[in-house]
């Protein structure tokens, strides 16, 4: 069955304007939608890591990142299973993410 990446994109400023209380909830959320039988993977991204490579005049330049020319950021991942794109969007339409900024969702090639 082919897989699906979900990129959660998010302003880390809505996210951080949390409630110790409303953060604990959403997480909560998170871990019971990553219990959905077509999900095979998913994780947060640590806000504060991070590099970037690019190989620029043949050589390979570091710097920290990761950065985006806006403020949406990517904070974390899921991979989901789904019989095709359609219902892998409708798969994702209930994505607790969805509070908090967008979701990405790309087909990976085997």
């Amino acid at each position: 069955m082919p897989h699906y990446m979900l990129l959660l994109r998010d302003d880390r400023e809505t996210w951080n304007n949390l409630s110790p209380e409303a953060m604990q909830k959403a997480v909560e959320k998170y871990y019971a939608w990553r219990k959905n039988p077509f999900v095979v993977d998913g994780k947060g991204l640590n806000a504060g890591t991070g590099r970037v490579l690019r190989r620029e005049n043949g050589k390979v330049n570091v710097t920290d990142g990761p950065f985006s020319e806006g403020r949406e950021v990517f904070g974390g991942y899921y991979v989901i299973e789904a019989a095709s794109f359609d219902e892998a969007v409708q798969l994702s339409m209930d994505h607790p993410h969805l509070e908090f900024g967008g979701v990405e969702i790309r087909e990976a090639i085997h």
